[in-house]
């Protein structure tokens, strides 16, 4: 009965990411036709070039984008939540978000502080790199801490401490820089997932899927985790080498995410939550592609929203995820369940 409950979750979860991804590309400020949606799809051809223009060129990245940012953040938050038994924790614990902030305020803050010139343009792909290096510098840090500090709620709080540091850094920077740049990484910090090229996407693709990887390679160590770290180690886990492999794939999946749309909120924070309470279960055999496929369809939904259908405004994503997200914290804090209870 329940492996026919989970076949059936899961194979209407797969129709309404369908859905929703169409119903994506067919939201926008240029109104196209279903027919002539479907026929760009299916042939590529279209009465109107701008309308093949706009669909592979702006939309169905940004689709995609929104389903790969939407089960990384989801995935990675699960990951945090069972590592450190704490349902409120997310994929930015750890401090990655703030590294990436950090290094894109470098970039495009710290740069006029050096050279002060009020006309500074930055390419998209420097401020992706500058985030992934602030993320990855993070990570660094917190893979050495881990090898001395075995306590993981140590590292929990060192984790937040660091991004505290990162945080103070860039406001250091907000109070020195010119008015122009700090709107520049404002916008950035806003979250965006139209923001992705064509000749980006593969890049996004294979990180994540690299991410996505080592969490299912994580599986095992996910479940005995479940009950502690000593229990563990009784089922012959090595924890160390569990906690590293959870960092780094948390790190590139929230870090990526991070470098090529910008912080985006409660995603990974909620989005577990939804699934547990979908599935009925914690085992990450089941937990691990269920929050993954409720996290695409809840991005999807978000980007929607934030299309503001009707109208040619766009709202900045983490709006919408914010309004989404903080009722379920609100509610897990209501009911203060225990996560070690959670099923």
């Amino acid at each position: 009965m329940i492996k026919g409950r989970n076949i059936l979750l899961f194979g209407g979860m797969l129709l309404l990411l369908l859905v929703c991804f169409l119903a994506d590309l067919f939201l926008g400020s240029v109104h196209i036709p279903v027919k002539d949606l479907l026929s760009i799809l299916f042939t590529g051809q279209s009465e109107h070039p701008e309308w093949v223009t706009i669909l592979y060129d702006f939309r169905i990245p940004r689709a995609i984008t929104a389903v790969f940012a939407g089960l990384s953040l989801s995935l990675a938050g699960l990951q945090m939540q069972t590592l450190f038994r704490n349902p409120l924790a997310g994929p930015y614990v750890l401090g990655i978000s703030s590294g990436a902030s950090l290094g894109v305020a470098l970039l495009v803050m710290g740069a006029y502080i050096i050279f002060p010139v009020r006309e500074m343009h930055f390419q998209t792909w420097g401020i992706i790199a500058a985030a992934w290096l602030g993320s990855g510098i993070i990570m660094l840090l917190l893979l050495i801490v881990s090898f001395r500090i075995k306590d993981i709620m140590t590292i929990l709080i060192l984790g937040i401490l660091f991004g505290s540091i990162t945080i103070a850094f860039v406001s250091v920077l907000q109070y020195f820089t010119h008015e122009a740049l700090l709107k520049t990484f404002i916008v950035w910090t806003l979250g965006s997932l139209g923001n992705v090229t064509r000749a980006q996407l593969p890049v996004l693709l294979g990180s994540l899927s690299a991410g996505v990887l080592l969490s299912y390679a994580g599986i095992k160590i996910l479940n005995a985790m479940l009950l502690g770290e000593n229990y563990a180690r009784s089922m012959g886990i090595n924890v160390m080498t569990g906690r590293i492999l959870l960092f780094i794939s948390t790190s590139i999946l929230a870090g990526t995410v991070t470098a090529f749309c910008g912080p985006i909120g409660f995603i990974g924070i909620a989005v577990p939550h939804i699934a547990r309470l979908l599935w009925r279960t914690a085992d990450h055999r089941i937990l691990i592609p269920g929050v993954m496929l409720a996290g695409a369809v809840i991005l999807l939904l978000s980007d929607m929203v934030s299309q503001l259908p009707g109208t040619d405004k766009v709202l900045p994503i983490n709006s919408v995820t914010a309004l989404i997200g903080i009722p379920i914290v609100v509610w897990i804090v209501l009911r203060n369940q225990r996560f070690a209870n959670l099923s």
